[in-house]
Order: structure tokens, then sequence, then C-alpha cells
């Protein structure tokens, strides 16, 4: 039984990965902020790896930033979109 809700939790994660994935491509932000969010994405997909949980609450709070309209800063210097 322990195998199926671990198998219900990396689907659900997987799918949310996708959709964040999906949101951060769509953002009209300068290119460094897009950045900054994949890299976050990319160390909750390498966490999913070893600690799934972990990983499911790291991607909540990374939907609920983007939700809000809160991103990391743009530290590419040219303010691009």
């Amino acid at each position: 039984m322990e195998r199926d809700s671990q198998l219900q939790l990396y689907a659900a994660v997987a799918a949310r990965l996708k959709e964040a994935h999906a949101r951060v491509r769509a953002l009209q932000v300068p290119e460094g902020v897009r950045m900054a969010l994949s890299r976050k994405l990319l160390v909750i997909t390498a966490a999913a790896k070893h600690d799934l949980a972990d990983a499911a609450r790291r991607l909540d709070r990374l939907m609920d930033d983007l939700d809000a309209g809160r991103f990391p800063e743009d530290r590419s210097g040219d303010g691009s979109p």
C-alpha cells in the first residue's frame, strides 16, 4: 500500500513540475529571473530523486511564490524581458 501512495505522490510531483516549467516559460520576466526560476526547478527535480516529500514541499512553495508574483531578483543586469 505504501508503494501505491509513493507512486501517486511521484505522479503528482511530476505533473506539478511539468506545470511549473510551462508557467516559468510563459512568464514575461527578464531572462535572469527566468533562469533563476529554472534553476530552482532543476534543484526540485534533483531533490525528488532522493526525497520526494521534500521536493513536493519545495514545489508547493515555488508555486505559491509564482501565484503571488514573488520572483527572484534579476542578476543579469540588462533588465531585458
